[in-house]
């Protein structure tokens, strides 16, 4: 089963796609920023009285995003704790990393339980943006199969008959 997700609790989509696509029991959400639901605002940044962009607070546009991708997330009937992939895209990753790295530690607190994360550095975004997230979401079923316990740490027998 596909079904496309759009809502208007997270800013539109900057193209002709939808917020979020539904596969099967997985969630793939599309490239979300910090802009502002409703205004296109983009949180945390400065411009020059000319409009040319001089600086941004990478802070508030990550949790700008991550309000983003939860809106995303509740309108298609899926949780935070969903997420099993996040990929990040920074414009400026010597400037920013660590300050996004400790934001994400905010929201994923223990490494065991947060999605896996791929973060790169790239030139720039479609829109003034520093940040901009790419996710996939298991959703569906009860908790137990979305995270099933982990394996023993004693290996199987092998070769015992």
């Amino acid at each position: 089963m596909s079904d496309s997700i759009h809502t208007a609790s997270a800013p539109a989509p900057v193209g002709a796609y939808p917020h979020a696509r539904r596969e099967g029991d997985l969630l793939f959400l599309s490239g979300i920023g910090p802009r502002t639901p409703g205004s296109d605002r983009i949180p945390g940044n400065v411009f020059n009285p000319r409009g040319t962009l001089v600086a941004h607070d990478i802070a508030t546009q990550t949790r700008q995003v991550f309000a983003n991708v939860r809106a995303v997330l509740e309108a298609s009937d899926a949780r935070w704790e969903d997420l099993v992939d996040v990929t990040v895209f920074l414009t400026d990753m010597a400037l920013d990393f660590k300050t996004y790295n400790a934001v994400w530690a905010e929201y994923f607190p223990d490494p065991a339980t947060a999605p896996c994360r791929t973060t790169l550095g790239i030139t720039a975004l479609p829109t003034p943006i520093a940040i901009e997230l790419k996710c996939i979401a298991r959703i569906g079923g009860d908790q137990a199969k979305r995270h099933p316990p982990a394996p023993s740490a004693r290996p199987p027998s092998v070769g015992r008959g």
